[in-house]
């Protein structure tokens, strides 16, 4: 049991500072804030900003426990200092300063360099999250990054903080989301300044622009995420582009550093040490095709929508990333996009093929790797090949597992897409509802929204469902002959969750606790990491319910465009 910082500080272990390359240009102090090119080396060291007056707002209790902490350690002076970015008078062997790295940027595929502000793409990299502690406990290894820890060489003018409002939304989705199995990095504490806030767009109450009408002094909070390692495939990318170019003479260099790094860290178990670097190579290029399918498939299964599923937003050991522009899907929509800057191409539906293209991205930044060796290289292209087959049996084995089959069906599968379509139903809600196995569609009705179509067009609809509900119980029946009706209706309950984290839930919980209130804070934290119990009477009656029809169409509950 780990119950003071002394205890935490034995476990610490720094791979990634002992193994890669300090940019050469770094200060010796950490004391790196302001904007600037990093034209080699993998990480800066960088002194986050701590919070003024910081106080204790959350922890993970569920990972708290999972990693052996004492419940009462989030609350010590000495963790909530570190924890909110002060690396002062630590306690041997913690480091005085954290850590920062760089990244490119592609967007669904296509390589940017002109957007940095060097217009040279040397200025892309963790701009407001900064790493202050590799630790092996209970002998997993976790990196934990402050994310609004103030200004890196990489926030690009920025003020690199992080206000309530986000942080209170990604602390509460990455357990959230871990609790419905789909593999995230996970959320540690929350500490919130007593006296700092910023300035920032927002949109005033009620508001129905697709941007922010007004700025607002919000509070200054960090969140402390964790994960066995921060690297992304736009990481990968950077090293890659500059192996190509010849950068600079260790490029090359660089690039397999990192990838040898990664697979340490993140693909141990399944990539054997004694193979050769081009046969590790190849080898991750294939975990990573595995993973990612099953992440996107994940994604969709719960109602998730990434928002922003750049390269540099797509973690190189296949798990969810970066919790800014997300949300859960809710009156269902394929082409559903929360941020109004996101376009089709990173919306629901399109998810998968988004996935493809980041694959195509690490592809491509693997390849320098197996260049003297052509048959490798020949396996790598193949492999690319493969994604959209991948991807498609993995989500054709998450929708059988949905409807409660055991094979799936594309026939059915249509025809339920076609109706959901035009229908206009709550996606979760919905699922829930059909996991009873329903043989009449007045049990499936009160998890539709309002309609405004001619009544002769619903009850022809209403007909549509009654058919496809009949077709469906009987393939239940006919690709499941062994299990018993309820044995099906508890699979299909540990699949399609009941509850999800809706964003006027969200909204209420940051509002609250900016204010000094936790109550709903806490009660979310509570119900959404059993997103698949059978909660309360009281529970079920605030949480198992339509979207509220005054949230429709609203900044910041339906839609919103930045998400600091």
């Amino acid at each position: 049991m780990v119950t003071n910082l002394e205890q935490l500080a034995q476990r610490a272990d720094y791979s990634l500072r002992n193994t890669l390359k300090c940019d050469p240009h770094a200060t010796q102090d950490g004391r790196d804030h302001q904007p600037r090119q990093v034209f080699s080396g993998h990480y800066v060291p960088v002194k986050p900003t701590p919070l003024d007056q910081p106080r204790y707002l959350a922890h993970s209790k569920d990972f708290f426990h999972e990693l052996g902490f004492a419940d009462d350690l989030a609350q010590a002076p000495d963790f909530i200092r570190f924890f909110s970015g002060d690396l002062s008078n630590l306690p041997e062997p913690l480091l005085d300063s954290g850590w920062a790295c760089g990244y490119a940027l592609s967007i669904y595929g296509t390589e940017y360099t002109q957007q940095c502000p060097f217009g040279t793409g040397n200025g892309y990299g963790d701009g407001r999250a900064i790493s202050i502690l590799e630790a092996v406990i209970q002998g997993q290894r976790w990196e934990m990054q402050l994310k609004g820890a103030g200004q890196t060489p990489y926030c690009r003018g920025a003020d690199g903080r992080a206000v309530l409002r986000s942080s209170v939304r990604e602390f509460l989705a990455q357990e959230h989301m871990h609790a419905l199995g789909v593999p995230t990095s996970r959320s540690l504490c929350l500490y919130v300044s007593a006296t700092e806030k910023v300035k920032r767009p927002w949109y005033s109450q009620g508001s129905r622009s697709l941007d922010p009408d007004q700025l607002v002094w919000e509070p200054v909070a960090i969140t402390t995420r964790v994960a066995p390692s921060f690297i992304r495939v736009g990481q990968l990318e950077l090293f890659a582009r500059r192996a190509r170019s010849n950068a600079h003479p260790h490029a090359p260099e660089e690039l397999e550093l990192l990838v040898l790094h990664l697979i340490e860290r993140e693909y141990s178990q399944e990539i054997d040490p004694q193979l050769t670097t081009e046969q590790k190579v190849l080898q991750l290029a294939r975990l990573f095709m595995e993973r990612l399918t099953s992440l996107v498939a994940n994604w969709i299964r719960v109602g998730y929508c990434q928002g922003n599923f750049n390269s540099d937003n797509c973690a190189a050991g296949g798990f969810t990333l970066d919790y800014g522009p997300f949300g859960f899907c809710e009156v269902f929509d394929p082409y559903y996009q929360p941020w109004t800057g996101g376009g089709r191409h990173f919306c629901f539906f399109n998810q998968p093929a988004a996935a493809e293209r980041n694959f195509r991205s690490l592809c491509s930044a693997l390849s320098p790797l197996l260049a003297e060796q052509p048959e490798l290289l020949h396996e790598l292209n193949a492999l690319q090949a493969q994604f959209t087959p991948t991807m498609q049996q993995e989500m054709q084995k998450m929708w059988a597992a949905k409807l409660g089959l055991n094979t799936f069906d594309y026939e059915l599968y249509d025809e339920l897409l076609e109706l959901m379509t035009d229908t206009p139903l709550d996606y979760t809600l919905f699922f829930r509802e059909l996991s009873k196995l329903p043989d009449d569609i007045s049990a499936l009705k009160p998890r539709f929204y309002t309609d405004r179509q001619p009544e002769t067009q619903i009850k022809a609809r209403d007909q549509r469902w009654s058919k496809w509900l009949e077709q469906w119980r009987k393939q239940v029946v006919t690709s499941n002959p062994e299990r018993s009706l309820e044995a099906i209706s508890e699979q299909m309950q540990n699949t399609n969750p009941k509850y999800t984290l809706r964003e006027g839930l969200l909204a209420s919980a940051y509002q609250q606790a900016s204010q000094g209130d936790t109550h709903l804070l806490y009660e979310l934290q509570d119900v959404m990491t059993q997103p698949y119990a059978e909660q309360s009477a009281a529970i079920e009656e605030n949480y198992y319910r339509l979207k509220p029809l005054e949230h429709f169409g609203v900044g910041g509950l339906s839609h919103y465009s930045c998400s600091s």
